[in-house]
């Protein structure tokens, strides 16, 4: 009885130990969980991160449950896209009652802050389908702007906790760097440094012309060129058929070039008729990769695939939404990989 008793005594003063340190640690709480393993990456050990869309989920849509509020309840810190991607969000802040993770709020971050966003519509109409009215929120497939993310959740992890600024500055200058080896690989960063690469990639035809038409030692800089860029070589300039406008920004980085979809607008079903005159123009164009995340329902695509014997890229669209994708980095990683072995 004694031993019971100290056995229960001992199990008590662990789990009052770690509720202890786990108050201790900043509560950050992300939209998407690609936003929670970048935060992971800054905050490390004095934060701990929770997320409410999976990596195989779709954005758009998440019913605002009582134990998604509570997450929010907890929140230090809210991480969100900042745009029209988290329709839902305000109405699950407002059953958590925490009102200090708003947007516009200090405990709030905008992972868009200060970005530049594409296919920013020029008629600014919910009757065109599900038209993002500030531009296409889906950039974390674009390693570039996982920079600027990176930034910006430093920015507030050090706005709420000034302390460990300094700490987070060195994790956020870590990770980085990283980013920048494998986009770019060692040998091109060593020549032209992370400035010029960087800010040439935000246009990356320039980038391209650029590293074609400038040697280093009598050798073109393109040579040079290594990481997830050198990877994707493989379907720069091929074409692609994609299911909706979650591809914009790899597409854009990369060089692929999605030439329709199988939504014939934002977040609208595809008819019949649309199916049959994308089965047509691949056929025509000779189109043989379609790429789809994989939350959405796969069998108009397959039968497209079928159709024209095209190859079908079922991946996830976010970090952990398929096995060995847990980081940043990995996720990134299996889409390259992914795509490439479609173009092979």
């Amino acid at each position: 009885m004694k031993i019971f008793v100290t056995l229960l005594l001992s199990i008590f003063l662990l789990a009052a130990n770690h509720a202890q340190a786990s108050e201790s640690k900043l509560q950050v709480v992300t939209s998407l969980s690609t936003y929670a393993a970048i935060a992971k990456e800054i905050g490390r050990e004095y934060i701990e991160v929770d997320w409410i869309v999976n990596g195989n989920q779709d954005p758009h849509f998440v019913r605002p449950k009582p134990s998604l509020a509570r997450k929010l309840a907890r929140a230090d810190l809210f991480v969100s896209t900042g745009l029209d991607l988290e329709l839902w969000a305000p109405a699950l802040i407002d059953l958590s009652g925490n009102g200090e993770i708003r947007s516009g709020q200090r405990r709030f971050v905008s992972a868009s802050h200060d970005m530049n966003l594409l296919e920013v519509p020029k008629v600014k109409s919910r009757a065109e389908g599900g038209v993002h009215l500030y531009g296409n929120p889906h950039f974390v497939a674009n390693p570039l702007y996982a920079h600027q993310i990176a930034r910006n959740i430093t920015a507030g992890l050090s706005r709420i906790d000034p302390a460990h600024a300094p700490q987070y500055a060195d994790n956020l200058k870590i990770i980085s760097e990283e980013l920048d080896r494998r986009i770019f690989g060692d040998s091109l960063l060593r020549i032209l440094g992370s400035k010029i690469l960087r800010r040439l990639g935000q246009k990356p035809a320039t980038l391209f012309k650029f590293l074609r038409q400038r040697n280093y030692q009598g050798q073109a800089l393109i040579e040079h060129l290594g990481g997830w860029l050198k990877k994707g070589m493989k379907f720069r300039g091929k074409k692609a058929v994609a299911y909706h406008l979650n591809w914009t920004y790899f597409s854009h980085l990369f060089g692929l070039q999605v030439v329709n979809y199988v939504e014939p607008r934002p977040s609208i079903p595809p008819t019949p008729r649309h199916i049959q005159e994308l089965i047509e123009q691949m056929n025509r164009e000779k189109i043989q990769v379609i790429l789809s995340a994989n939350y959405y329902q796969t069998d108009r695509l397959q039968t497209i695939a079928h159709e024209v014997n095209a190859r079908a890229v079922v991946v996830a669209m976010g970090v952990g939404g398929e096995a060995g994708t847990d980081s940043y980095f990995e996720f990134i990683d299996r889409l390259v990989t992914r795509v490439t072995a479609a173009f092979d």
